[in-house]
């Protein structure tokens, strides 16, 4: 990835630490984690002793405690590099678990939880999907009642990143029945406890290195002391935390578009049809011409949403635009970087191909494009 101006000398350095782990760590086991559908627990555990898995964590717990987002948008463009999924994978731990066990969290959870956060050993997922509905948290029905000093916790989620890997799920549950947004709360839910079980990984036409899950919860019995934030807050909790999510997608959906894109640019100035490079005839000079400034256009506009988002600024509505246009920006490159290809691009030992299908599903996860477009216009007064 190109040095560009929002970044500093420490970023760069930074940068170089985590290409390093990529390129030595990630890439060669490729084909290894897209066939078992997951990344190697030591995968995990070496990105914890290199400290890329507590950026937003306190040094008391084991953290870096960067207090800089620009780190975690290196991260993410790096693992870019192996793929969309491995981004994703990672980034749910780094960039969307860690809000909420450092920001809502008690003292005794901080310590029960975040120094396994940071070394690796404990993988983290969130759980707000369910089959029932998919943006529509609001309207959730996973039950948490209270018995005593516990709670019993009773549903089921899917599309869960991490979903059959994690060692601890941070649960949405409604916890009062008839309040509507006002009645769900967050729980800490770990592996191994009796009534949790994770369901199969699931077969998408995409990102095959993701553990992507359903899980069930029958009976489940957690300790008050797993409350994650405030009783009945947890939607507050999660639109709080929303922001973060969609930019680091945002992030990823250009990072991953270049990517793609890059190639493209090197294979139509060496492929040849009729005499000459294809990326000298007009029609095909024109759509590159197109895409590149589509993806530089977006790439400083993504930019300056990270300087929002590190000042703490980013509001939902911002973040709701830089998630939809990158999400569509990265179909459109990636569209026309498969049509360049040929028929190649439609072969799946062709990363084009499966980068076209790794990326289709970013204009429906973390709300989908048209929800966004509903939180714009609703902030227009319309």
């Amino acid at each position: 990835m190109t040095a560009r101006g929002i970044f500093e000398p420490d970023h760069g350095t930074f940068r170089e630490a985590a290409a390093t782990f990529v390129d030595r760590a990630i890439l060669p086991r490729m084909d290894e984690i897209a066939q078992r559908h997951q990344h190697p627990r030591e995968l995990w555990l070496e990105a914890g002793a290199q400290g890329f898995l507590g950026l937003e964590v306190p040094v008391a717990y084991g953290g870096g405690e960067a207090g800089d987002y620009r780190f975690n948008a290196v991260l993410v463009e790096e693992l870019c590099r192996a793929s969309l999924a491995t981004a994703s994978a990672f980034s749910i731990h780094v960039d969307i678990c860690a809000p909420y066990l450092v920001g809502l969290t008690t003292p005794e959870q901080k310590e029960r939880w975040l120094p396994g956060f940071c070394s690796g050993e404990l993988i983290t997922a969130i759980a707000m999907t369910e089959p029932s509905g998919g943006s529509d948290l609001a309207a959730l029905k996973t039950t948490a009642v209270r018995d005593g000093s516990d709670w019993i916790i009773n549903g089921s989620k899917t599309f869960i990143t991490n979903g059959s890997t994690a060692d601890l799920v941070i649960v949405a549950a409604r916890t009062s029945p008839d309040a509507g947004a006002k009645g769900i709360s967050l729980f800490a839910v770990e592996r191994g406890t009796p009534g949790f079980q994770p369901g199969r990984v699931l077969d998408k036409i995409g990102q095959p290195e993701a553990d992507t899950a359903e899980l069930f919860f029958d009976d489940v019995r957690v300790p008050e002391d797993n409350l994650i934030g405030e009783p009945d807050r947890g939607f507050v909790h999660m639109m709080q935390n929303l922001a973060q999510e969609r930019i680091n997608g945002s992030v990823s959906n250009i990072a991953h578009a270049r990517l793609i894109l890059d190639e493209t640019l090197s294979y139509v100035k060496e492929r040849t049809a009729f005499g000459r490079p294809i990326g000298s005839f007009q029609h095909n000079a024109f759509l590159l011409a197109d895409l590149v400034t589509r993806a530089e256009v977006t790439q400083t506009y993504i930019d300056q949403q990270i300087l929002t988002h590190n000042r703490g600024e980013l509001t939902a509505t911002d973040a709701a635009k830089a998630k939809w246009w990158s999400a569509d920006v990265q179909g459109q490159i990636l569209d026309g970087c498969v049509q360049l290809y040929g028929g190649y691009g439609y072969m799946r030992e062709y990363r084009v191909a499966r980068a076209w299908a790794d990326a289709r599903v970013t204009r429906i996860w973390a709300g989908s494009n048209e929800i966004m477009k509903l939180i714009i216009s609703r902030d227009l007064g319309l």
